[in-house]
């Protein structure tokens, strides 16, 4: 064969190489991203492994750029697992890939001796914690798998404080930096949780079938209306992972009569993942008629046709009852009492990558909470009064001061028995969020919330049966992103329209910059941050139904209310100012950061006794006469209305020291 033909056969054959590689390329998933650290900062030499059925099908070392590719021809639902010198191991949630498809999946690492995660309550998209400048904890599955609720957990949250009126399954509210237990927005999957007005009892929430819960510290109604006035607390469901279907059986007894059972099925087939989840606890607890019990299921199922939309559904329910023994301490006597709940949360999803820098969900979330409180019967000894109240057990009661009394406390009032008291709070709720990566350092954020709200209040002994129908918009637009990824920073604001209290706006802005990048040293990592904001809260049931003004009008007194110019109670504000430092230490093995707050909480609603109204007014003469006349018997006892009456201020220091002991 001459060298003419020989050199002709050689390019025919590289060219059908080239010919053959391109079509497999064509035919092939495709998955690639960015390899970063939390900051940011591309990582270059991290090698990624494609995950199939428990088996690496596939790998690429990501370059100096921090991208990497890899090519598949197999369909089916994959994971990554990245590994790079200096940082914590990766593995990412499973993901369905068809044969065309084009997957984008960025990994962020992080470093080996501290968690810093990723967080979405602070800008509304997964975000790594040190490029945000807000106050965000979270708690993730090895502390959720040791609590069978939050309480406890939440208590370890700086700046977060938990008053349980009781011991396991007691009404549980959450105060964060000085805010009321109202100021606080609970979601789960990301639809609203909590009572009409914020109001939410972690008592009787039980962990099972969560994941993580990101604990937001700092106002955000901007991105997620009214009620964030102090905090975000975000709860989200696992998903299955397993190419099989996997089984959990767990059960534990001890002392009190307490025992617990649960079971989990969970795994992922093609298209399809799906988890069920059941739990049952109870105990007597210590104390007389305190015992408690919980039921909860919960399911996730997913859907996800193509790489780039995703179906997906989630339920929660729950139901409790406790014993309500009251103050034992003041008493020694045990109040025939209980308390029953049953809580149900919807969440239905599409989420859809339109293009590769277009995201797109549309969520509907539905929530029907039941409370029920009775007391059965009236307890106690002796007959206190001409009114028959009823006196607890002679005690002693010393105060941390060292100061002591001794005598008998009230316990029971006299009146009709059984006493019922029955609350109802639903919500419908359609969210729209949509994202759109501008450049790689700047992303918008556009955003639609509508809520329908009703809720009841039924005290049959004091012929209260009262309810509303509440309608929310907010439209929320922000934007979010960095300067050569060493100055971070976000803006935004919402508009938002509540039937009961009106149009209002809360805009939001923060900043963090790094003055010093993480490297190998002492001191590896500097950067300072600032926050500002302004919330809002809506008026809880028992806030509108006991105001001055909702009294007015249902005594057939509305002409008095328009002569004093009272109107609805209104709505709750807040604004937050901080500002802080994080420092790693030691090739980032130690992390430390500190943050003062101040907030600003005005047009707090308290109760004010009738006879106090008028000079708080400021009203005299005839006016004030017409007051009295139509507060009536409420003027006369004294009796207490709801109004926006309060303000208050609270500041503190924040601060946190996290190491790791070893790589694990």
């Amino acid at each position: 064969m001459s060298a003419f033909r020989q050199i002709r056969c050689l390019a025919a054959l590289l060219f059908a190489a080239a010919l053959l590689s391109s079509s497999i390329a064509a035919f092939a998933a495709s998955i690639r991203g960015v390899v970063t650290d939390t900051s940011g900062a591309k990582v270059s030499g991290a090698s990624v492994a494609l995950l199939h059925k428990g088996s690496v099908i596939g790998a690429a070392v990501s370059g100096a750029d921090g991208s990497y590719q890899i090519l598949t021809g197999v369909e089916g639902r994959f994971y990554l697992v990245v590994t790079a010198k200096s940082f914590r191991q990766l593995q990412t949630p499973s993901f369905f890939a068809g044969r065309f498809d084009s997957v984008e999946r960025s990994l962020v690492l992080e470093p080996e001796w501290v968690r810093q995660s990723i967080v979405v309550t602070a800008n509304g998209t997964p975000t790594p914690q040190a490029q945000t400048s807000e106050s965000t904890s979270v708690l993730g599955p090895t502390e959720l798998a040791q609590s069978i609720d939050l309480t406890g957990l939440m208590r370890l949250t700086p700046g977060a404080f938990v008053a349980q009126l009781g011991q396991r399954g007691a009404q549980s509210s959450l105060f964060v930096r000085g805010g009321n237990s109202t100021a606080n927005k609970v979601l789960l999957d990301g639809v609203d949780a909590g009572d009409l007005g914020g109001q939410f009892d972690f008592g009787p929430l039980s962990t099972t079938a969560i994941e993580s819960v990101e604990i937001y510290r700092g106002t955000n109604s901007s991105l997620y209306g009214a009620d964030a006035g102090s905090s975000v607390i975000s709860l989200t469901t696992p998903r299955g992972t397993t190419s099989f279907p996997s089984f959990f059986l767990a059960g534990d007894a001890g002392s009190f009569r307490t025992s617990h059972e649960a079971a989990e099925i969970a795994g992922a087939y093609g298209k399809f993942d799906y988890l069920g989840d059941y739990s049952w606890f109870q105990t007597s607890n210590s104390l007389p008629n305190d015992q408690y019990h919980s039921g909860t299921i919960a399911a996730n199922f997913g859907w996800q046709p193509h790489a780039s939309l995703q179906l997906r559904g989630t339920l929660h329910y729950g139901v409790d009852a406790t014993g309500v023994p009251s103050a034992w301490d003041f008493f020694h006597v045990a109040d025939d009492a209980t308390q029953k709940d049953q809580d149900l949360y919807l969440s239905a999803s599409i989420d859809n990558q339109t293009t590769p820098d277009f995201h797109n969900v549309v969520r509907y979330g539905a929530t029907r909470k039941r409370e029920q409180y009775s007391q059965w019967s009236q307890q106690g000894s002796g007959d206190y009064n001409d009114y028959g109240d009823s006196l607890g057990q002679l005690v002693t009661i010393t105060g941390a001061n060292g100061y002591s009394v001794t005598g008998q406390a009230i316990l029971d009032y006299a009146g009709a028995y059984p006493f019922n008291e029955q609350f109802v709070n639903n919500r419908d709720q359609l969210v729209y969020q949509g994202d759109y990566r501008v450049t790689p350092h700047l992303l918008g954020l556009i955003g639609f919330q509508y809520s329908d709200e009703r809720g009841v209040e039924n005290v049959p002994a004091y012929l209260i049966s009262d309810s509303t129908d509440r309608t929310l918009e907010n439209y929320v637009a922000a934007v979010h992103g960095d300067f050569h990824t060493r100055f971070f920073y976000n803006l935004g604001g919402s508009l938002e329209h509540d039937s009961l209290f009106g149009t209002t706006t809360t805009p939001r802005a923060g900043a963090t910059y790094y003055i010093f990048r993480s490297h190998d040293g002492a001191f590896s990592g500097t950067h300072i941050l600032f926050n500002y904001g302004d919330a809002v809260r809506e008026p809880k049931l028992t806030d509108q139904f006991g105001s001055l003004y909702q009294f007015l009008v249902t005594s057939g007194n509305q002409a008095t209310a328009q002569q004093l110019g009272i109107g609805p109670i209104a709505a709750p504000t807040t604004r937050t100012y901080e500002g802080g430092v994080e420092q790693s230490f030691i090739s980032e093995h130690i992390l430390f950061r500190a943050t003062y707050f101040h907030n600003q909480f005005g047009r707090e609603i308290e109760s004010v006794g009738a006879q106090l109204l008028p000079g708080l007014l400021n009203i005299s003469g005839s006016n004030e006469q017409a007051l009295i006349d139509a507060l009536g018997y409420y003027y006369t006892y004294d009796y207490g209305v709801y109004m926006n009456t309060e303000a208050f201020r609270a500041q503190g220091i924040e601060a946190t020291l996290e190491g790791g002991i070893g790589r694990s």
